[in-house]
């Protein structure tokens, strides 16, 4: 899956064959937001950053790139049985700000993916508009997070831990459990990974 050539023209990675690390902290520029803001691992731009404004961050949320443009729309949908008991729940994904792309021949909005998480299950699957599926699986408290192309369960095509500091003083301790380093492999759309991160976090929690 080819990465779009304007996104990935933030990244300082030079590198054609080897992974792009981005650092992603859980934390909004917003006052009061409920985000993320995630940076280059390399030289420390903006690549992306994680809003959801006036809605529930657990229902919707907005990814974007460093200039703001909306690059997905993130909402949360969920099937019950009778009136609280959650049995499933699932995430579309649509590119673009949704209140403004195109809808299809049939009146309703298309999403770009789909993420479907059986009630207590530490994992997901995902179906994208192209074809392409994927399984995400992670552990909360260890703080990781892999994503596996379903042609490939053993290879993830990306990845999230806890960043660790490289100072001598740090020791390789954690930085916090807000921040996280998020490894892609290339030629893989990173905002597409993202979404899918978010939308894992928004299921651990």
């Amino acid at each position: 899956m080819a990465m779009d050539e304007e996104q990935g023209a933030t990244l300082s990675n030079t590198n054609p064959t080897s992974p792009v690390h981005l650092t992603v902290w859980h934390q909004s520029l917003l006052f009061n937001g409920n985000g993320y803001t995630v940076y280059d691992g390399l030289n420390g731009n903006l690549v992306f950053r994680v809003e959801n404004y006036a809605c529930d961050w657990k229902q919707e949320m907005f990814l974007m790139d460093s200039s703001g443009h909306v690059l997905f729309t993130i909402s949360r949908r969920t099937v019950h049985l009778g009136k609280k008991l959650c049995i499933m729940e699932s995430w579309e994904a649509f590119k673009g700000d949704k209140e403004v792309v195109r809808y299809g021949i049939d009146g309703r909005q298309k999403p770009f993916m789909v993420a479907t998480k059986t009630f207590r299950n530490p994992s997901c699957s995902i179906t994208v508009a192209t074809g392409d599926k994927y399984q995400i699986k992670w552990s909360y408290q260890e703080g990781w997070l892999k994503i596996f192309p379903e042609t490939s369960l053993s290879v993830p095509i990306a990845q999230v831990s806890r960043k660790c500091g490289t100072t001598p003083e740090s020791n390789s301790s954690p930085l916090g459990k807000d921040v996280f380093t998020l490894i892609v492999h290339q030629r893989v759309d990173q905002a597409m990974v993202m979404a899918m991160v978010m939308i894992s976090d928004a299921m651990m929690r």
